[in-house]
């Protein structure tokens, strides 16, 4: 073989190497928003096909930490909310922070890390519904947490866990999972009827959460 041949066949052999080893270097993270950048049309109308949109999104997600999921918001000025979440699991927070860096300038997109504080909304849950305006929370200040007693009505003892769960939906609506995951230490709940003077609404609640923090 002619030596400027051998050469040149040398070269592209390196480039095509260097072409895969970069390819091979991307992290996870990366590898998720460019899959992402390349879907885009199909993510920003899912509604034309949400079920196979929303899987093969999650199957993404999934590649970077098994426990994160997402949110979408509605379309707003050509724009949408997109919300990488750890599910309330907090081991899986670093994984959210991590996918959060690394979101690339995207122009029809506003991306959020973790749920963010909504005005609280009423929940179905194992049968149970629970109305926004008829739950109250109290809060006490330990260390550098905020323990919680939620009154709800309907409650008793024998369905403990499915309100616990409704106290946790609501909670999480309220403060966003952020602040639920690492400010909050003990939830309890209780019948409405056993809630003080000192119990706010879930919609006033939020505030004098965030007053606790402010007193440091």
């Amino acid at each position: 073989m002619p030596r400027n041949s051998a050469a040149l066949l040398l070269s592209c052999f390196l480039s095509a190497l260097g072409l895969s080893s970069g390819r091979a270097q991307l992290t996870p993270e990366q590898a998720f928003w460019n899959w992402f950048q390349k879907n885009d049309d199909a993510l920003f109308d899912f509604e034309k096909d949400q079920e196979r949109i929303f899987d093969r999104l999650a199957a993404e997600l999934h590649k970077v930490e098994p426990s994160l999921t997402f949110e979408f918001g509605p379309k707003e000025n050509g724009r949408r909310e997109f919300t990488i979440s750890a599910d309330g699991i907090r081991n899986a927070f670093p994984a959210v922070e991590r996918l959060y860096a690394a979101a690339p300038a995207l122009t029809r997109w506003k991306v959020q890390k973790f749920r963010q504080r909504r005005e609280p909304s009423d929940i179905s849950f194992r049968g149970v519904k629970v109305t926004a305006s008829s739950v109250t929370v109290e809060l006490r200040r330990v260390g550098e947490k905020v323990n919680l007693r939620v009154f709800i009505p309907g409650y008793t003892d024998t369905t403990r866990e499915t309100y616990l769960s409704i106290a946790f939906l609501m909670l999480d609506q309220a403060l966003g999972e952020y602040d639920v995951e690492t400010r909050v230490g003990e939830i309890s709940v209780k019948e409405v009827s056993q809630a003080s003077a000192k119990a706010y609404s879930l919609k006033d609640f939020p505030r004098r959460f965030d007053e606790l923090f402010a007193k440091r």
